[in-house]
């Protein structure tokens, strides 16, 4: 008989992970996936090029239903898992409905920073997240939208936003855009080449508070300058989803806590993708969630695997704008080139 397999979470990381078990161990786990948003598993990487009207939602489809039925895999969407009981093997809906399993994986992701100052409250404060999110930030065509943040999503949000006709400003707190992965001759090549694209942008320029009395009308900085906007993106980073797995009693730091072998402090219990916390690291990327995934997949599976590690290397989804960082990009640990 089948082990009831159940994957909280519907991201890139959760459809990676099944597809990599079916591979190997198709028929030994009866697989149900937990999905929260109301649709299919999709390919966030590629929300800039929807919001640019560059590609469709079937495009970013990662797997159609169909792909799901023919493995034998239950998918509810649209539907929120409440609660974890690891000692009764239960997960709870919330809609009452109770589901037991044999083996638990939360692939639960990462929600947006919203940052902790005056008016973020406000109608037309906007993150860029998800499809939901796209869609919001698309109805603003034309219009004067200031993105705070000059990392990798910020600018994939502005370039979509400057595709769409917006007016776009990226305001970014440091003295270079993708300072976790650019030295200062990149970044300012990269600042060269987003400007190029129809997007201002503002460095070393601290966000105070967003103006407005009944929707947003302007950011305000902390030098008292202001820029006028009709739109806000906020784009600070992304936190690892960890209060389902908190409220059940699994150890959490950053993230939910994963060993070698990927598995939480509930025996049993498996944690990959954003949401996950390996030797004090919070990935926050996609490569380091599919090599989680096909591991965990791998020692379901019977192999004796061990996940050491990612290293870091990242992409901008900006077309035309060719931006690949790797490895320690300042040499600044011993040994570095």
């Amino acid at each position: 008989m089948s082990e009831p397999l159940i994957v909280i979470g519907n991201g890139m990381a959760a459809a990676r992970f099944v597809d990599e078990l079916a591979k190997r161990a198709l028929g030994r786990y009866a697989v149900a996936v937990i999905g929260e948003e109301p649709r299919l598993a999709y390919n966030r990487v590629l929300l800039s090029a929807l919001l640019a009207e560059e590609v469709g939602f079937a495009d970013i489809e990662l797997k159609p239903a169909r792909w799901w039925r023919d493995r034998g895999v239950t998918v509810r969407y649209g539907v929120r898992a409440s609660a974890i009981d690891p000692t009764a093997r239960t997960v709870t809906l919330a809609s009452g409905t109770q589901l037991s399993f044999s083996r638990l994986v939360l692939a639960t992701g990462s929600l947006p920073i919203k940052l902790g100052i005056p008016g973020m409250d406000l109608p037309g404060v906007l993150t860029f997240r998800d499809v939901n999110d796209v869609s919001s930030i698309a109805a603003r065509k034309g219009a004067r939208v200031v993105v705070i943040g000059g990392g990798l999503l910020g600018l994939e949000a502005a370039y979509g936003l400057a595709k769409a006709k917006a007016q776009v400003t990226v305001v970014h707190l440091m003295d270079r855009l993708m300072e976790r992965q650019l030295d200062q001759r990149a970044a300012a090549m990269l600042k060269l080449a987003v400007e190029a694209k129809g997007v201002a942008v503002r460095l070393e320029a601290q966000t105070a508070r967003i103006l407005g009395k009944t929707k947003v009308e302007a950011v305000e900085f902390g030098d008292g300058s202001t820029i006028a906007a009709d739109a806000v993106v906020v784009a600070v980073g992304i936190r690892p989803s960890t209060e389902l797995a908190r409220m059940s009693g699994l150890k959490v730091n950053r993230g939910i806590m994963v060993d070698d072998h990927l598995e939480t402090s509930g025996a049993g219990i498996h944690a990959i993708g954003e949401c996950a916390e390996h030797r004090g690291i919070c990935y926050g990327l996609v490569e380091p969630a599919y090599e989680q995934a096909q591991l965990l997949a791998r020692r379901l599976a019977g192999e004796d695997a061990r996940y050491p590690g990612s290293v870091l290397a990242t992409n901008l989804k900006v077309s035309g704008v060719n931006v690949f960082s790797a490895g320690d990009f300042l040499a600044a640990t011993a040994g570095a080139e």
